[in-house]
């Protein structure tokens, strides 16, 4: 069985005047550039879909109580005070 003989190589030549590589850092091919991007392309339909959501939803007593009454502008919309006259005790 031949033995493999060993290549000696030497260094290739790099300039001084030549332009910089260096690796992009990325995580299985997405680079942070793409997520950033991504995430402003789909920030606004985000928000969208979440204010679509509270709102579908506020109904919901629950959600009135924790989220909707704890906005600062329109929070006073969502209090439901029962009138004096309506209460039975």
């Amino acid at each position: 069985m031949p033995f493999a003989t060993p290549i000696m190589r030497s260094s290739s030549y790099k300039s001084l005047y030549g332009p910089k590589y260096h690796s992009q850092p990325n995580y299985k091919g997405i680079t942070s550039k793409q997520v950033v991007r991504f995430g402003i392309q789909t920030g606004p339909f985000a928000v969208a879909a979440a204010v679509a959501a509270l709102f579908y939803t506020s109904g919901i007593p629950r959600i009135q109580t924790d989220i909707l009454q704890k906005i600062p502008v329109v929070g006073s919309y969502f209090t439901k005070e029962v009138n004096p006259a309506d209460s039975p005790f």
